[in-house]
């Protein structure tokens, strides 16, 4: 009997420790890859901000003044595309999907796949609004 109890918790031991291998090494889905890049970028929407008010000031109608704007509108185009990427993956996908990986249906995997595309070009186009206009403000300065 109790041989049977030790052999009994040993191979429970091994079940749990195997099902935790094959999470951390489990490859993460294209939901997780998704959200992943959101929470990788929406911090820079706060830079996003500060480089507009830094822009906004410089704007005239010199040629450095419509480097100004171009770089703020670049800035603007940016933030914007975020809200309005994050606005239509909410209205795609529910809570249930995006946070505790509900199974979704072919046509919103399909749409995943959209998604996937979407975010990746937001996030270049964060990231290289704040690279040109940080380096037209250091430039300046």
């Amino acid at each position: 009997m109790r041989k049977n109890v030790l052999l009994l918790l040993v191979l429970v031991a091994l079940t749990l420790s195997c099902k935790k291998e094959q999470k951390e090494t489990k490859e993460a889905t294209r939901m997780e890859r998704i959200i992943a890049v959101h929470d990788e970028v929406m911090p820079k929407m706060g830079t996003i901000g500060k480089l507009i008010s830094a822009l906004e000031p410089k704007v005239d109608s010199t040629s450095i003044g419509n480097e100004y704007k171009v770089a703020k509108d670049d800035l603007e185009e940016a933030y914007n595309f975020m809200m309005d990427w994050m606005k239509g993956f909410g209205d795609r996908f529910d809570s249930d999907e995006i946070l505790e990986g509900k199974t979704l249906s072919e046509q919103k995997e399909a749409w995943l796949i959209e998604e996937e595309d979407k975010v990746n070009n937001m996030k270049d186009k964060i990231n290289n609004s704040i690279a040109s206009a940080e380096a037209l403000l250091k430039q300046t300065n």
